[in-house]
């Protein structure tokens, strides 16, 4: 397989990360003494600086975390939940039961609450020191790359909805160009102003103390006030109650077994079980015999990632609220059935029924759900980044941070927008994701961890929307099928169906749709076609493919190991 950058690898610690400066800042914290979780949480909070048309600091960061002394592999889930005055009668009353970007639509923010709690439960420095980097960068300026120079420019109009948005995006009227220096001079201040009252009261009562006073910085003091008063001058539902009252969850994960590996992932409040299913149905294939890429191979696995998808429309949603039959959706007897519906010489037309996983036991009242209509163009969402660390001993950090910066306003001399994740719920009561006050929208941010024998460890993710399952579950099988280094792995080309409701409003559903990239043989675009699949090109380097980042550790050699992907701005060190 072709390598587009060279093989990163080292014996003490390596990080991967969606932009190079986010890969920079935590690879510094990394040889300053941090732990991986320091070094994680540190590029997290850059992304929301250096790739905030993607990362916004309010909104929302899952994270994993696994331990190489224990080998216990955790989730922070890094999401809010709608605020006590959201209404779905709201959305279909002044919206036809769309949810549009709008006051409305914001959730209580989570990457902030996140990133303490990382650091709280496993970091060893506090907010200011891992800070530091994304308050220099967001004060000092960076360069613009040409990815975020562009989508501000095709996202000009959604920018410009918010004037406190667009003169941030837009100084001096227009977008910055490849190469100027971009400023987020509020977003500083207000990444100051938590540094500052966190050193304040660490001084007093130590680092534990310190992170409960960068929290209520946060959510208690002048920022929470700021953001629900310019909310509520505009129609939002978010009030001080739900900001104070906000705490992240920690959470165990969901695991599936393929090719001697476990694959860890968060549970139904994202999507994250999409890949645990989807792996589940392909062990039951013998996928390095089909051929990498080869027609029979992407047939098969999109024809899984369908079946997938269909149950995460029907039964996932927020576990406080709804009943996810998880275990049972991951059960080897309920991927046996679903594997047996794969046609080898037919692609499915459009989103297959959802099964039955409990084994004909619970049918959820989702199959009521009149599925949405088949849409003819449609604009895919975009957002989010990613960053992965590992050391030589099997520790692993692994976050999705997410937000666009056109999805929601941002609030005047803040310089954050609170959460727009509220555009990933429904407005469909017989819908396990439909909105409630207190609930949280199904996310698609997925982290994920994958662990082999004597400790071997990957923590992997990828940007991409509804993609990110797909691009990240290839990469893997790159990985653990083909044998592929991690930058041959993230390299590779790449193919994502689209024959599902999106999770973003409108929601749109495209049957049979499969985007691929161009470096795919043209007989296996031909061959694929043949069989019933609805065939667009992707540019062989197309950034829309997602962005994977990767990093391993092998405790028993001692070597780690990275790899980010060509397709964006990612950056990777290892040492």
């Amino acid at each position: 397989m072709p390598q587009y950058r060279i093989r990163m690898m080292g014996t003490r610690h390596a990080v991967a990360a969606g932009h190079y400066l986010a890969a920079q800042a935590a690879h510094q914290i990394l040889e300053a003494g941090g732990n991986v979780v320091d070094a994680g949480v540190a590029g997290g909070i850059t992304m929301a600086v250096v790739q905030s048309d993607m990362v916004n600091f309010a909104g929302v960061a899952p994270i994993m975390i696994r331990s190489a002394e224990t080998g216990a592999v955790t989730t922070i889930t890094g999401l809010g939940h709608w605020p006590k005055a959201a209404s779905v009668d709201y959305f279909h009353r002044e919206h036809g039961g769309r949810i549009p970007d709008c006051y409305q639509s914001a959730v209580v923010p989570a990457a902030p609450d996140a990133w303490f709690t990382a650091l709280e439960h496993h970091g060893t420095m506090g907010f200011g020191e891992v800070g530091s980097a994304a308050i220099a960068l967001a004060r000092d300026g960076f360069p613009m790359n040409r990815l975020m120079s562009d989508i501000l420019k095709q996202h000009e109009a959604e920018h410009r909805r918010w004037p406190s948005t667009a003169a941030i995006y837009f100084p001096d009227g227009k977008a910055p160009e490849e190469g100027e220096l971009f400023y987020q001079h509020d977003l500083a201040r207000t990444l100051q102003f938590i540094a500052d009252e966190e050193s304040a009261a660490a001084a007093k009562g130590g680092r534990e103390r310190g992170l409960q006073a960068a929290r209520d910085a946060f959510y208690r003091g002048d920022i929470a006030a700021a953001i629900v008063k310019d909310y509520a001058q505009n129609g939002g539902w978010l009030s001080r109650a739900d900001m104070a009252e906000f705490r992240v969850e920690i959470r165990p994960p969901v695991k599936v077994r393929i090719n001697g590996i476990e694959v860890f992932c968060c549970g139904p409040w994202c999507q994250g079980p999409v890949l645990s299913q989807t792996l589940s149905v392909l062990k039951g294939f013998d996928l390095r015999a089909l051929g990498h890429n080869s027609t029979q191979y992407i047939h098969t696995v999109v024809e899984a990632y369908k079946l997938a998808y269909a149950d995460r429309h029907h039964y996932y949603g927020d576990p406080n609220f709804v009943e996810v039959p998880i275990e049972a959706l991951l059960s080897d007897a309920y991927a046996a059935e679903r594997r047996r519906l794969i046609d080898p010489r037919r692609a499915s037309p459009g989103m297959p029924e959802p099964g039955d996983p409990v084994l004909l036991g619970i049918r959820s009242a989702a199959r009521k759900s009149a599925l949405v209509a088949e849409t003819k163009r449609v604009r895919e969402a975009l957002d989010t980044s990613y960053i992965c660390v590992v050391d030589a001993k099997g520790n692993a950090f692994s976050a999705t941070p997410s937000d666009a910066s056109y999805n929601g306003p941002i609030v005047p001399g803040i310089g954050v927008a609170p959460s727009s994740r509220g555009s990933q719920s429904w407005t469909d009561p017989n819908l396990p994701a439909c909105l409630a006050p207190g609930k949280r929208p199904r996310l698609t941010p997925m982290p994920a961890i994958a662990v082999g024998a004597e400790g071997w460890c990957m923590p992997f993710g990828s940007p991409g929307n509804d993609l990110q399952p797909q691009s990240m579950g290839q990469v893997l099988l790159n990985t653990i099928v083909f044998g592929m280094t991690p930058q041959q792995a993230v390299d590779a080309p790449r193919f994502g169906t689209f024959s599902f409701p999106r999770s973003s409003d409108p929601h749109p559903y495209t049957p049979r749709l499969l985007k691929i990239e161009a470096s795919i043989d043209e007989s296996v675009r031909r061959e694929l076609a043949a069989i019933g699949h609805r065939l667009e090109e992707w540019p062989a380097d197309w950034w829309e493919a997602g962005s994977v980042c990767v990093a391993t550790a092998k405790p028993a050699t001692g070597v780690v190991e990275c790899g980010s992907d060509w397709r964006r701005p990612t950056g990777a060190f290892a040492r």
